[in-house]
């Protein structure tokens, strides 16, 4: 299968490179990044000592070269290349975050014209974790406050993280609520007693830190946490790189990580 990587000067970028170089069924043929990059025309693979036989572009056309395009990059520059996906009929999986409703629109639109996967988390473990949410979510439907708290590194833009959203999606969705009409963002001064059936969020920006994500359902006398930590991006490549096998059969529709577990 052809793949293609966005962003891939991108620390990302190089790891989506470094998986696809390693899978037996995969081939690098179109390494993306933005038009004022200093790596264009370099190899993507010279950071690990490799020559990969093709350069980096910013030239979209070169997409139709590919099957699947992997993008983790930002909204505007995904919906970009979303656009020219549509176009040659490459298949998409989109790990970027902090899209409006119209970039979700968009999404959908191209899902018709291709088959996406889109997902706020790629990591096998996350997804398991969302399952987890949906089990807890229906036993402790009633008598227990629901906090949904992340973490990631300081230069993260968009908070909460798209992985903190679906994880309160997943518990709203489960009490047949639209999380929006429940969710308590952010406090300050004097909030007062806190009401039943809400789900608040708390968010931590600060040096490195990759990725983790705690759900608490505090009750009388007794706490219930869900957590995952993210050690290293790897596992978010090696989901996409599965996504992308996923797809190999699929002409169009809008897929999420749960559709890639279930196979």
């Amino acid at each position: 299968m052809r793949i293609a990587i966005s962003g891939a000067s991108g620390r990302m970028g190089r790891m989506l490179i470094e998986a696809v170089l390693e899978h037996p069924e995969l081939e690098l043929t179109v390494a993306l990044d933005h038009p004022g990059s200093q790596q264009l025309g370099t190899d993507p693979a010279a950071f690990l000592g490799k020559n990969s036989g093709i350069v980096i572009t910013s030239d979209l056309s070169a997409l139709q070269n590919s099957d699947c395009l992997i993008d983790f990059t930002r909204p505007e520059g995904t919906l970009n290349h979303l656009k020219a996906c549509a176009q040659y009929k490459t298949k998409a999986v989109i790990g970027t975050t902090g899209f409006d409703a119209a970039g979700l629109a968009a999404i959908e639109d191209a899902a018709k014209q291709t088959a996406v996967v889109f997902a706020p988390n790629m990591s096998i473990g996350v997804n398991a974790t969302l399952r987890l949410l949906e089990l807890a979510a229906q036993l402790l439907n009633t008598g227990y406050d629901v906090e949904v708290y992340e973490a990631h590194h300081k230069h993260k833009v968009d908070a909460p993280s798209g992985t903190a959203l679906k994880m309160g999606e997943v518990i709203a969705e489960t009490w047949g609520k639209n999380l929006d009409d429940i969710a308590d963002w952010a406090r300050h001064g004097h909030t007062g007693a806190r009401e039943d059936g809400r789900i608040g969020f708390s968010v931590v920006r600060g040096g490195d830190i990759i990725g983790d994500h705690t759900v608490m359902f505090c009750g009388t006398g007794e706490r219930i946490e869900i957590t995952h930590k993210s050690s290293s991006r790897t596992t978010y490549a090696q989901g996409s790189v599965k996504a992308a096998l996923f797809l190999q059969n699929k002409e169009s529709g809008l897929f999420n990580m749960q559709d890639v577990i279930k196979g």
